[in-house]
């Protein structure tokens, strides 16, 4: 069988069907794009055997069948080549051979038989909203979840659909966020579906940031958005996550007011002298003051005074740094508020504008 495809036409889709295959792993397929020719189009499908990616390319053809190609090396060739090239691609039982131009190349390739195909999924719900605000909603969070804890149900997000609202959730047991949306129209879904880490990864790289309505189809098991001419499908991650409403405190009576950019260029700074495993930093917080200190077993300290607005009693907390600051980096807008309940709880911070979207650090002892 031969086909005749721009280069463009193939290598866009591959870009980003890439993310989802696996290497060095023990089914050598799962390195490989599937390639599969119909009547009217071209299907290029990858997975890991958690997600699975596919694209239609339109394309008339009166032969049927396909095969499977190392998608990293198909990939590298297609970049090699130079734009708007027509690539020719013959394919044999065990080998594809690859002609542009006065480029030649022949790749060996695995039978279609030997890629896993998902079983047929019944999808029971579907919610609707604008891409996004739904991108807004996940990437606000990410940066929360874990990403090789034992409680696997941590190593993902947590969508909570509760009828005229959506939250997305996260954390590693150190750290929690929450972004929350408000549905344009209500919805008879009341369920918690847990996506893994690394579709979350995926979905970020391919929705992209417009107002146009995604589908999300939920069932028990799976998630399924279609995004144009690319379908996505991920299993979900089994099991109960934790309780997040009681882990996020109230605003507390302790609340600073803070410049956003100015707190993380301090934190930064003052970071470098911590120690490294923890990042440990101390917050000595007075009258108007936040008062960073670092120190590590060499006993080297860096030392900086941030102003802020703050009229209570004095108070020493310790946090790590990377966990406050990568919080401050997910908020939108020059203030940050923390709030505390009592001297030594966890942190409450927000943007004091928006109540969308919340972030927990709990201390650290130093």
């Amino acid at each position: 069988m031969e086909l005749i495809v721009q280069r463009e036409q193939l290598l866009q889709p591959l870009q980003a069907l890439i993310g989802v295959t696996e290497k060095g792993q023990t089914l050598p397929v799962l390195a490989n794009v599937k390639l599969l020719v119909k009547a009217e189009e071209i299907i290029l499908t990858t997975t890991n055997l958690e997600i699975e990616l596919s694209c239609a390319l339109p394309y008339i053809s009166s032969l049927t069948g396909g095969t499977t190609i190392p998608a990293k090396k198909l990939l590298d060739i297609l970049k090699a080549l130079p734009s708007g090239i027509d690539v020719h691609l013959t394919i044999n039982p065990d080998k594809v051979e690859i002609k542009a131009g006065r480029s030649k190349f022949s790749l060996a390739c695995l039978p279609l038989e030997e890629f896993p195909v998902l079983d047929h999924i019944d999808f029971t719900e579907t919610l609707t909203l604008p891409k996004d605000r739904f991108r807004l909603l996940i990437q606000r969070v990410a940066y929360a979840m874990a990403s090789a804890d034992v409680r696997y149900f941590l190593n993902g997000m947590l969508l909570d659909v509760q009828s005229s609202e959506i939250a997305a959730v996260a954390t590693d047991g150190h750290r929690l966020a929450l972004s929350k949306y408000a549905l344009e129209s209500v919805t008879d879904i009341s369920n918690q579906y847990i996506i893994p880490r690394k579709a979350i990864e995926e979905l970020l790289k391919l929705v992209e940031n417009e107002a146009a309505p995604m589908h999300l189809q939920l069932s028990a098991n799976h998630l399924r958005v279609e995004l144009g001419s690319m379908i996505f499908t991920t299993k979900l991650i089994e099991g109960k996550f934790p309780d997040y409403k009681r882990v996020i405190p109230p605003v507390g009576e302790k609340i600073i007011m803070a410049d956003r950019v100015e707190m993380i260029e301090s934190l930064t700074r003052t970071s470098i002298l911590s120690q490294d495993k923890f990042r440990g930093i101390r917050m000595n917080i007075s009258h108007c003051l936040i008062k960073l200190v670092a120190h590590n077993p060499e006993q080297e300290v860096a030392e900086e005074e941030v102003e802020v607005n703050y009229q209570g009693d004095d108070f020493m907390i310790a946090f790590n740094a990377s966990y406050i600051t990568d919080a401050f980096k997910n908020i939108e807008g020059d203030m940050v508020q923390l709030s505390f309940t009592e001297n030594n709880s966890s942190c409450l911070i927000k943007n004091p504008e928006d109540d969308s979207v919340d972030h927990v650090v709990m201390p650290m002892r130093l």
